[in-house]
């Protein structure tokens, strides 16, 4: 035979000469390359792999019904420069002597046997060995190796085919490149080409569409959308190819293709019929019975879909669907999940041939789920089935209430039970609605369910210790929330002995729990102004292990411990702590923004102290969402104080003061939140010209605030009454304990009240001792708010040296490039109007525009043209080259 072989057009199938064992004339479609559609996509990466794959004598193409592979496979043996034998297998192939008389047929056709050397097998049912030693020397004399492509491989199931099929791969060498393609495992000893590097495995995972490669298909059936509808559609369908088709084909017949890929409903499908014509039908009932049984699980392994069925046959049953590929994916470890579409249309195919069952088989898989220790899967099951008791009840037995408020979950947890309906009446229901209720600051409502939960509580069996718990955490919060301390200590308290009565693998099983009860003890002994032992208990939490389960009470305990140090002032570790409060959760993967935002807040107050008066705002306008409608008072009193700071600073004194006003009400009045309200209110009497009105206000200073005391003796300074300021230093404890703050503040005031005796050398020490504090943690307030006396100091040396580059302009570093030269003096003596050189004054404290606006009591605009007749007059074009001008004249 003279057979030749076109690279060009692929194997030139001759006239037959042969017919197969059976006597039927050889088919020869089954030889042909299978056409590919206009629309195909040629897919590089597979092309490539495949290439590679010519390296190694056997190539596996395993993957579902319509993943592919046939397509695939027949566009890389097209474009491929040697011999190519394609056979597309059939059930009658079962049959050895039916196989290898189509596999040399198909040898033939592309020119691989130029003799007769081989003949062909004349039982069906059996193969000469001689025949399959022949075929094998035959190839193995081969200058060019063969590629022989068995498609659908699967249909071949004779164990001694495949016996056959390794013996003639092993001796034919080099001559011959197997490519098996097939849903299911071959029988072919995979593993020992596998440990050899004999083996090249392209799956269903390799198999499936990327985002990139659905876009290229849509835009080859004429449909352009957008790369998020590209990888939603890929999600979908897990990038199998035949869905993908399936739903191009659909929508491209609809007026709005996006709208349709979002809203397709599989189940009356093409991709319905599809699916369960290639896997459902000729399964045996048993099969589909559990197949469609298990299509209500997201999961599930032997021992659960047992539970569904009520029958013991899971495990091999899903052990074949796995092998097969039908649509069944091992997961490991004896767990399998549904392919997503296919999981789609058998739960519609469920409630057509068995309707109403689905919400009992929920309810097996709940309880499956619960006994078995997994809780999270069980309170979904046990939602959809409508059974909330179950729900509730096994999230509060669980101890797990606490992850309605902490965790990657726990916005999960109160969207399922939003679903829960008033005709669910427990104890459990009750705690879980007070939880929902009190996570969302609603507290009249909460404390109500929360009382009625207790209630039902007393009259129930005895075994109660998790719910009383669950009651003890809720009672802390509502307490925390109503600015009771007290309330949350007695909670606290009913906590630690309830412990005991729990069984300790669930309080370790659960850290959030714990963790909670303590932020809220923390926080309330903060409120009372109880801070070290406070700092105590939240320094506990925020080591807390646990990782995401007890990821936002250490966020919020982190903010607090950071409000602390910015209480005792000091900065620099407040900063600290509230950058590591923020980060933590971002660190854990939970969504953002997250917690209570109190970690920004505080970053918000070290801001303004600094002068940062932008990034306090934006700090400020990024928790505004988080907090609002908050009840709890810590959170609204830090709110309070930093924007009433930063609205004092922009000279909006009456708008400070209702910003510092208590938002919510409170149980008891805390000291430090009073104490900075009272300072605020008392700075806006000063600054609108009420001396004696601030200092008569500063009565509600509490005497144990150091830093509050060091800024009510600054504002009796300012009034005029030095006595009174002096005073007040005085009376702060010196325990270690109050930070660069609070001893800047102190030495300003002494050096101010110096200065005022005409005691300049005391004057100039104190201050140097204020910047070589403040500098260190970047303190310009107290400095910008000190008044017109501290200016001629900080002009001179040493202190201009020490104010230099963080307060005041100061010289180049090393590295930077040098500001341009000043321009020469001008002829005749610059003359500035007595509002310019307050302008001036102002410019080289730093103050922004808005700033020196508010502290004149003059528009924006005022000082914009007062600033463009300075600059004119200094020969200038920048605030920084007015200010050093101004100094080398002598202006400042």
């Amino acid at each position: 035979m003279a057979e030749t072989y076109d690279s060009a057009q692929g194997p030139t199938v001759p006239a037959v000469p042969y017919a197969d064992p059976l006597g039927d004339p050889f088919l020869r479609t089954r030889f042909a390359l299978p056409a590919r559609p206009a629309t195909f996509l040629r897919r590089q990466r597979l092309v490539d792999h495949l290439d590679q794959a010519l390296r190694t004598p056997l190539t596996l193409l395993n993957g579902p019904a319509g993943a592919g592979k046939t397509l695939m496979a027949a566009d890389w043996a097209a474009g491929l420069r040697r011999p190519v034998a394609w056979l597309t297998a059939e059930a009658e192939d079962r049959q050895p002597g039916v196989f290898w008389a189509y596999v040399l047929q198909s040898l033939r056709a592309c020119g691989a046997l130029a003799s007769d050397a081989v003949a062909p097998p004349a039982d069906a049912t059996g193969v000469d060995r001689r025949l399959l030693a022949a075929l094998a020397a035959e190839l193995n004399d081969r200058d060019r190796p063969v590629v022989l492509v068995l498609d659908e491989y699967d249909r071949v199931t004779a164990p001694e085919v495949a016996e056959q099929l390794e013996f003639v791969l092993h001796h034919a060498g080099r001559g011959l490149h197997l490519v098996l393609v097939t849903r299911t495992e071959p029988l072919l000893p995979l593993h020992r080409y596998r440990a050899v590097g004999e083996l090249t495995e392209i799956r269903a995972a390799e198999l499936a569409f990327t985002p990139e490669e659905t876009a290229a298909l849509l835009e080859l059936h004429g449909l352009s959308l957008p790369v998020h509808a590209a990888r939603a559609l890929v999600d979908r369908t897990r990038g199998w190819a035949a869905g993908l088709r399936l739903f191009v084909l659909a929508a491209r017949d609809s007026a709005d293709p996006e709208l349709y890929l979002k809203e397709f409903e599989a189940a009356r499908s093409p991709v319905a019929d599809f699916l369960l014509a290639e896997v459902l039908k000729g399964r045996t009932e048993e099969t589909q019975d559990l197949l469609l049984r298990v299509s209500v699980l997201e999961r599930f392994c032997p021992d659960l879909a047992n539970a569904l069925t009520l029958r013991t046959d899971a495990e091999p049953l899903l052990a074949g669907l796995c092998r097969d590929n039908a649509f069944v994916e091992h997961l490991g470890h004896s767990w399998y999940q549904l392919h997503p579409l296919f999981g789609e249309i058998l739960r519609a195919h469920l409630r057509e041939r068995l309707p109403g069952l689905e919400p009992e088989l929920h309810r097996r898989a709940a309880r499956w789920l619960r006994s078995s220790g997994f809780l999270p899967e069980a309170l979904v099951h046990g939602a959809a089935a409508g059974d909330w008791d179950f729900a509730a009840g096994a999230l509060v037995d669980d101890l797990a209430i606490g992850q309605l408020f902490t965790g990657l979950r726990s916005s999960d947890l109160a969207e399922l039970f939003s679903r829960m309906g008033p005709e669910a009446r427990s104890p459990a229901t009750d705690l879980v609605r007070a939880a929902r209720d009190l996570s969302r600051y609603d507290l009249d409502r909460g404390l109500a369910r929360l009382r009625h939960a207790e209630e039902g509580l007393a009259e129930d069996s005895p075994d109660l210790a998790a719910a009383q718990l669950s009651c003890a955490l809720l009672e802390a919060l509502a307490a925390r929330l109503t600015g009771c301390p007290p309330r949350v200590e007695k909670a606290a308290e009913a906590a630690d002995e309830l412990r005991q009565e729990v069984p300790a693998h669930l309080l370790d099983k659960h850290p959030e729990l714990t963790a909670l009860l303590l932020t809220h003890l923390g926080s309330a002994r903060l409120w009372a102004g109880r801070f070290e032992d406070a700092r105590a208990v939240l320094t506990t939490v925020a080591g807390t292990p646990g990782g995401a389960s007890t990821v936002l009470p250490r966020e919020e305990s982190m903010g607090h411990l950071a409000l602390l140090d910015y209480l005792n002032g000091w900065l620099g570790r407040a900063e600290r702590k509230a950058l590591a409060a923020v980060s933590e959760a971002e660190r854990m993967g939970v969504p953002q923004p997250s917690g209570s935002g109190i970690g920004r807040l505080v970053l918000a107050a070290v801001a303004v102290d600094r002068h940062e008066l932008g990034r306090a705002q934006a700090l400020l306008d990024e928790t505004a969402q988080l907090s609002s409608g908050t009840r709890d008072p810590v959170l609204v009193a830090v709110r309070s104080l930093a924007t009433a700071r930063l609205l004092l600073v922009r000279g909006k004194a009456r708008a400070a003061v209702e910003a510092a006003g208590p938002a919510v009400s409170a149980a008891e009045a805390s000291p430090w939140a009073t104490s900075h309200e009272t300072l605020v209110t008392s700075a806006a009497h000063l600054a609108e010209g009420r001396p004696d009105r601030a200092a008569e206000v500063l009565q509600g200073v509490s005497g144990d605030q150091s830093a509050c005391v060091a800024e009510a003796a600054a504002i009796q300074l300012a009034a005029g009454r030095p006595k009174a300021a002096i005073d007040l230093l005085d009376s702060i404890r010196p325990d270690g304990r109050t930070g660069p703050a609070v001893t800047v503040g102190v030495a300003l005031v002494r050096a101010r009240a110096a200065q005022g005796e005409g005691d300049t050398a005391t004057a100039r020490r104190l201050v140097a001792q204020a910047l070589l504090d403040a500098r260190r943690e970047r303190l310009r307030r107290p400095f910008l708010d000190a008044g017109a006396w501290i200016g001629p100091l900080l002009a001179t040396a040493p202190l201009d040296e020490l104010a230099a580059g963080w307060l005041t302009p100061g010289s180049p570093r090393r590295g930077e490039h040098p500001r341009p030269e000043s321009p020469p003096s001008p002829l005749v003596a610059v003359e500035l109007s007595g509002r310019e050189r307050d302008v001036l004054e102002r410019l080289a404290r730093m103050m922004s525009t808005e700033e020196i606006a508010a502290d004149l009591y003059v528009s924006v605009n005022t000082v914009k043209t007062h600033l463009k007749s300075v600059y004119r007059k200094l020969a200038v074009n920048r605030r920084s080259d007015a200010v050093r001008r101004a100094r080398d004249l002598r202006l400042l």
